[in-house]
C-alpha cells in the first residue's frame, strides 16, 4: 500500500456553550463528510482543529467542544482527532472565576507534541503558540524589553519544535526520521497576512501584532527540521504561502528546486464563520502523484469556503481543475520495500503462509539479489542490512504458525543474508567494529549510509572472486526460497524494472 494520509483542518469554532452554533457545526460536518467520502481507503485520516475552539473557556463552552469532538469521532470519517489551543482557549485571570483550564479539560499540548502515524509515515507536530505571539501586546505599550521578551519566547518555540522531533528519532519510528512527512500545526500565523477584504486595503499587513515574534527564525527552524507544511488558523481568512531558504547542504546552484528548502504555510478561516467572516475548511491529501512514477509524492489541497451570505460550502479555488491545489512534496518520500514490509509485519500477531508468500518477493526481488552487471557494493550492503533486519521480524512472526521445514528455510535464508552483509563489508574495507555498529542501527537511511561509506572496493581486493562468491550465495538463497514454494531466480538475470 502506498503511503498516504488525509488531514481535514477546521479552526476557530468559537463555541460559547449556548448551542447557537450547533446547526452550523452540523452543516460543517455534513460538508466535510461529503468531501471525505473518497478517502475511506486511506489508512490515516486525521481531523485537525487549529485553535480557538471556544470563545471563552467556560464549562458550558468546553463541554460543547467535547460534544462536537464526540460527534466527529462517531461519524467514522476519521481515524484520529487532534487539537491545539488558540488565544481564546486560554484562561485569563482578568476574566475572573467560572473559567476552566482548556489545556487540561481538552487534553491540549501545553508546549509541543509529536503524533506519529506508522502506516503513512506522517509526523504531525502540534505546537502551542500562545506564549510566542504578539497578541498580548496588541493593546498595550510596546517597549524594547517587552518585544525582546516575545522574541525570546519565539526562540523557545523553535527549541520546543526541535525537542519534539528529536535528532535521533523515536523508538516507535518505523523508518529513518528523514523519511517522515512532517506537518506542523499551530494557532497563530507564522507570517503576517495581507487581506483583500473591503474593510482593509489589499497588501496592507493584517493585524501586525497578531503573528509570531521573529517569524523568520521560527520558519527557518521548521524548514531545517524537514517540516513540509504548516497549518494554522487565528485570523479567520484563507491563505497559502511558500517560504524557501537555500539548502545548506546544497553543493551548487543552478536555480533549480534542489537548491531550496521549501515549506508551505496554509491558513484556515473560522469554520463557523465567526465575526461575520466567510467560513471555511481545508482538506489536505498526501499521496503518490498519479501522473508520475511511484517515487513522486505531492500534497493535494482542497479549500472550501462558505460566504457570509450563503449556506453552502463550495471549492474556493474553482478556477483550478477539481478545485485542487497540487504542490510538490519537495523530497523523495518513496519507501524502501523492506521498510514497508516491516510496517505490515509489525501490525500482525502472526503471519500466515499467504502473507509470507506475498512478503518474501517484495523483500528479495530487488537488484542487489540478482546478477547486476553494474553492481554497487555499497548499495548492496544497504539492501542486505535492511532486508536482514526485516527478515528477523518475518521469521519470528511466521515461526509460531508455519511448518517445520519452512521455518528451517527461513532461518537458513537469514544466515545467508548475514553472509552477504559480511562479504559486501569486506569488499568495501569495513572492519568488524564498524559493521557491528551498522547492524545495531535499527533504522538505516540509504543516503546517509552512502555518504559515510566508501563507494568503491578497497585496494587490493579481488572483486571478480567476490562477485562469483556473491552469486553463489544468492543461488543458495534462492534454494531456501524455493523450499517456501517460490522461485525468484535469485542470482540470475534481473527481471525488467527490478527495484533498487
Amino acid at each position: 500500500m502506498d503511503r498516504s494520509f488525509v488531514i481535514a483542518q477546521i479552526s476557530d469554532l468559537h463555541l460559547d456553550g449556548s448551542g447557537r452554533l450547533l446547526p452550523t457545526i452540523e452543516a460543517l460536518g455534513a460538508a466535510i463528510g461529503e468531501r471525505m467520502a473518497g478517502f475511506s481507503a486511506v489508512p490515516d485520516r486525521v481531523l485537525l482543529m487549529t485553535g480557538d475552539l471556544v470563545n471563552d473557556p467556560t464549562p458550558r463552552a468546553l463541554d460543547e467542544v467535547l460534544a462536537v469532538i464526540a460527534s466527529f469521532r462517531q461519524s467514522g470519517l476519521f481515524t484520529d482527532i487532534q487539537a491545539i489551543a488558540g488565544n481564546h482557549d486560554v484562561k485569563r485571570p482578568s476574566r475572573g472565576s467560572g473559567r476552566h483550564d482548556a489545556y487540561d479539560y481538552l487534553h491540549l499540548p501545553r508546549t509541543s507534541k509529536s503524533v506519529y502515524y506508522r502506516q503513512s509515515g506522517l509526523d504531525l507536530v502540534l505546537l502551542d503558540s500562545n506564549s510566542a505571539s504578539l497578541t498580548t501586546l496588541a493593546n498595550g505599550t510596546i517597549d524594547e524589553s517587552a518585544y525582546s521578551a516575545m522574541v525570546a519566547q519565539s526562540a523557545r518555540l523553535s527549541v520546543e519544535l526541535a525537542g519534539s522531533l528529536g535528532s535521533a528519532g523515536r523508538p516507535d519510528y518505523a523508518e529513518p526520521a528523514d523519511n517522515l512527512v512532517r506537518v506542523l500545526a499551530l494557532h497563530h500565523h507564522p507570517l503576517p497576512q495581507a487581506t483583500g477584504e473591503g474593510k482593509r486595503f489589499l497588501g496592507a499587513p493584517d493585524e501586525p501584532l497578531m503573528y509570531l515574534a521573529a517569524p523568520a527564525t521560527f520558519l527557518e527552524a521548521a524548514t531545517s527540521l524537514n517540516v513540509s507544511l504548516v497549518l494554522h488558523g487565528h485570523r479567520h481568512v484563507e491563505g497559502l504561502a511558500r517560504y524557501s531558504i537555500p539548502d545548506p547542504r546544497a553543493t551548487r546552484s543552478a536555480g533549480g528546486e534542489e537548491f531550496w528548502c521549501t515549506i508551505y504555510v496554509l491558513s484556515c478561516p473560522s469554520s463557523t464563520g465567526q465575526g461575520g467572516d466567510d467560513a471555511g475548511f481545508n482538506i489536505i491529501h498526501f499521496g503518490p502523484s498519479p501522473d508520475a512514477s511511484g517515487s513522486q509524492y505531492r500534497f493535494a489541497i482542497a479549500r472550501y469556503s462558505r460566504p457570509r451570505d450563503d449556506d453552502v460550502f463550495r471549492p474556493l479555488d474553482s478556477n483550478l481543475p477539481d478545485g485542487i491545489i497540487r504542490l510538490p512534496a519537495g523530497r523523495d518520500f518513496s519507501r524502501d520495500p523492506a521498510l514497508q514490509s516491516a510496517i505490515e509485519i509489525a501490525s500482525c500477531a502472526t503471519l500466515t503462509r499467504d502473507q509470507l508468500v506475498a512478503l518474501v518477493p517484495r523483500l528479495l526481488a530487488r537488484r542487489a539479489f540478482y546478477d547486476d552487471g553494474e553492481h554497487s557494493w555499497a548499495n548492496a550492503l544497504y539492501t542486505y542490512l535492511v532486508t536482514s533486519r526485516v527478515w528477523g521480524d518475518l521469521d519470528g512472526k511466521f515461526a509460531r504458525s508455519g511448518r517445520e521445514h519452512e521455518a528451517k528455510a527461513l532461518i537458513a535464508a537469514g544466515q545467508l543474508l548475514s553472509r552477504l552483509i559480511e562479504q559486501s563489508a569486506d569488499v568495501l574495507g569495513i572492519d568488524r567494529d564498524e559493521l557491528d555498529e551498522l547492524r545495531a542501527n535499527r533504522l538505516i537511511n540509504r543516503a546517509d549510509l552512502l555518504r559515510q561509506l566508501r563507494r568503491m572496493p578497497r585496494e587490493g581486493v579481488d572483486v571478480q572472486q567476490h562477485a562469483r562468491q556473491r552469486l553463489q550465495l544468492l543461488r543458495d538463497l534462492n534454494d531456501q526460497v524455493t523450499a517456501l514454494g517460490l522461485d525468484l531466480d535469485l542470482g540470475g538475470a534481473a527481471p525488467a524494472e527490478t527495484p533498487l
